[in-house]
């Protein structure tokens, strides 16, 4: 179906679709909203445990290793520019309803996990600056939030760019505030570098398993893919600089980090960055809490549009029940799938310890990964809908994508 205009059926009324809003620089702050999420605020720490002073090459390894699948996406969102981006990837290589439909679900049921587990933190943070009690709190954001995804996808994503924008420049902050009070670290860059010796670079493989998750999230443009401009141009360069400028903050937080913070601390911290702040700093370990708040509900918003457009995508394929691709007229956007996914999460955050499934989140995402990689190389084999391709990779990109997904799976469950 084509996003810009509309479709009728024999005896059918007229239907709506979505509408091709978001330029480059949306689509860039939607994918760096949620990427660089508020995880980087204890990654660093769970990676120092494992890298020590070399975690910022752990971030730099995963960044290398995430940027094989970050391409073959690349490619895949231009030849299909549609929502449910992975199952029309998956249908389109493997022709497969069931396989189609079990990635479609897979990535919707991340997102709703991720939403509801974000959620909580949320109301946690803002349950210090409030008198609400928890759960009264998470249900009024949950119920925000629905509002603002459903009040149109421009005005989502311009409010996301804006949190995103505020998130960014709270990490900034750390680091500018880092170097202030300890300008000597500058010259210790160099010792960041490791040695080629076998029990650095272990430690630095095992920091990296970690800090690749920091990157997940990415791949969740391909959702909104039906609602960009230009997609044949813009996509490939909404990922690719949503990576660079993940990979650039993260490599600079760390840094700092690891050359301010005392390394015994940082391993065994849960919240990394206010150990940059002494005791008679607490204006901006403040600052840092509020963003970190800020971080989550962006979060919450961006991971509610992903998922409900999934659940669009994967009914206007027929996969789902119809009234699920319903799209308001006023709002140009899917308001019965946002609609459930609100209730979904409702669900998840007052009856089901989410804390159990959003363990398996990160497992899935690498699941639909290899599959997405495995998709665009058989596509490839097949030289299917290569003229339509407006970006391509060589096909050994998808191959190590695959498999670099692969050994971080397996990392992640021994």
């Amino acid at each position: 179906m084509s996003p810009d205009t509309s479709q009728t059926q024999a005896g059918a009324p007229e239907t709506v679709t979505l509408k091709r809003r978001l330029s480059l620089s949306l689509l860039v702050f939607y994918g760096l909203g949620i990427t660089v999420g508020a995880g980087i605020y204890v990654l660093v720490g769970l990676a120092a445990a494992e890298a020590g002073r070399y975690t910022p090459v752990s971030f730099l390894l995963a960044a290398g290793v995430v940027a094989f699948t970050g391409l073959s996406y690349a490619e895949l969102s231009t030849r299909y520019p549609v929502s449910a981006g992975e199952a029309a990837y998956v249908e389109s290589a493997f022709g497969l309803r069931s396989l189609t439909l079990l990635i479609g679900l897979a990535i919707a049921a991340a997102g709703l996990v991720s939403s509801s587990t974000i959620a909580i933190g949320a109301s946690g943070y803002l349950g210090e600056l409030t008198a609400f009690p928890q759960t009264a709190l998470v249900i009024l954001i949950v119920l925000i939030l629905s509002g603002l995804a459903a009040w149109g996808i421009l005005e989502s994503v311009t409010i996301a760019a804006v949190f995103t924008l505020i998130e960014i420049a709270g990490l900034v902050f750390v680091v500018i505030y880092g170097i202030i009070i300890q300008p000597d670290i500058v010259h210790e860059i160099g010792s960041l570098v490791p040695p080629f010796e076998p029990a650095a670079w272990g430690g630095i493989v095992g920091g990296g398993v970690i800090a690749f998750f920091a990157f997940i999230g990415f791949e969740d443009l391909a959702n909104v893919a039906e609602e960009a401009e230009a997609p044949e141009r813009n996509m490939p360069r909404a990922i690719l600089l949503t990576l660079i400028v993940s990979t650039v903050i993260y490599l600079a937080v760390a840094a700092v980090v690891v050359l301010s913070v005392p390394m015994d601390e940082l391993k065994q911290s849960t919240a990394p960055l206010s150990l940059m702040f002494s005791d008679d700093a607490a204006w901006a370990r403040g600052m840092i809490t509020l963003i970190a708040g800020i971080a989550t509900l962006n979060g919450v918003l961006i991971q509610m549009i992903m998922s409900s457009r999934v659940i669009y995508g994967l009914a206007d394929r027929g996969y789902l029940p119809t009234p699920l691709a319903r799209v308001s007229p006023t709002t140009r956007t899917p308001l019965v799938a946002t609609g459930l996914v609100a209730a979904i999460i409702l669900v998840l955050v007052l009856l089901i310890p989410v804390e159990a499934l959003a363990e398996l989140t990160s497992q899935i995402v690498l699941v639909v990964f290899i599959t997405v990689n495995f998709a665009l190389v058989w596509l490839k084999r097949k030289g299917t809908a290569l003229s339509q391709a407006g970006y391509k990779v060589h096909i050994s990109i998808p191959c190590i994508g695959a498999a670099a997904c692969a050994l971080m799976l397996l990392a992640s469950i021994l």
